[in-house]
């Protein structure tokens, strides 16, 4: 049976989108899940400590979302019909996770809080990812998260006469294994405190820099758009964390191997 994009449903009488809904459902669980990871955890962080990491979070990636969103496509910005709700209503996990950094980072910084607290949130992403990413599958061609078209056996149609990408099902498929790997790398317990993080966080976006190649985006520097060139620095500076912590293991070990 063929799906009709986008897939909605009915509330009362009035046809709700799918993908609105089920964001906010992937949310929910992601904070329920990291309730509940943070209590089964060693983590001493106070609650007013974290309850202030968890707003920089929220507030930078709300931030964030919308204006790398909006930049993806600079020249809408300066149209005569551009407002305010076109703003709002358009997002981008990668302007999320980017800004989210920045606001945790504050954050910390204002409760004087020096340990690394991206650990314990790699699951609850990827959950609150993979729901979101079902919500922009279901949404077809009628939100900016579809791909190229294609003549591969992966091509699927997504609401219009052409076979796409179906990238949204591709990120949920990296994202399931980068979380297994993940989980096998955790249960070594041979890594610093954010190693994990920066990992997660550092191939997630080598996956999102090469997945917008095979999306529609508005080619600014050197034929990358500003997806990819936000990627991009994120890359370089998660490259130095990693070394970073790499070189606190090697230490790590050398002092008591």
């Amino acid at each position: 049976m063929p799906i009709h994009f986008p897939v909605t449903f009915d509330f009362f009488g009035n046809q709700v989108l799918l993908h609105p809904v089920l964001e906010s459902v992937g949310i929910f669980i992601a904070m329920r899940m990291y309730y509940f990871l943070k209590r089964k955890s060693k983590d001493e962080t106070t609650l007013v400590n974290s309850l202030s990491i968890l707003i920089g979070a929220t507030a930078g990636a709300l931030l964030g979302s919308k204006l790398i969103g909006n930049l993806e496509n600079p020249n809408h910005i300066f149209s005569p019909d551009f407002t305010f709700l076109k703003f709002w209503t358009s997002n981008t996990i990668v302007g999320g996770l980017a800004f989210g950094l920045i606001g945790v980072e504050l954050a910390k910084k204002i409760v004087v809080h020096k340990e690394s607290t991206g650990d314990l949130m790699i699951f609850p992403l990827i959950t609150a990812m993979c729901i979101g990413r079902v919500g922009c599958f279901f949404t077809g061609v009628y939100e900016e998260t579809y791909g190229l078209p294609t003549h591969s056996i992966f091509g699927m149609y997504l609401g219009d006469n052409y076979l796409r990408h179906p990238v949204a099902l591709y990120e949920i498929v990296f994202l399931i294994i980068l979380g297994f790997v993940i989980f096998r790398m955790k249960e070594t317990k041979k890594y610093v405190s954010g190693f994990l993080f920066q990992f997660f966080m550092l191939n997630y976006f080598l996956f999102r820099f090469f997945l917008d190649f095979i999306k529609p985006h508005e080619k600014l520097i050197l034929e990358l758009g500003t997806i990819q060139i936000v990627s991009l620095l994120m890359i370089f500076y998660y490259i130095y964390k990693i070394k970073r912590s790499v070189t606190m293991m090697k230490n790590f070990t050398g002092n008591y191997g």
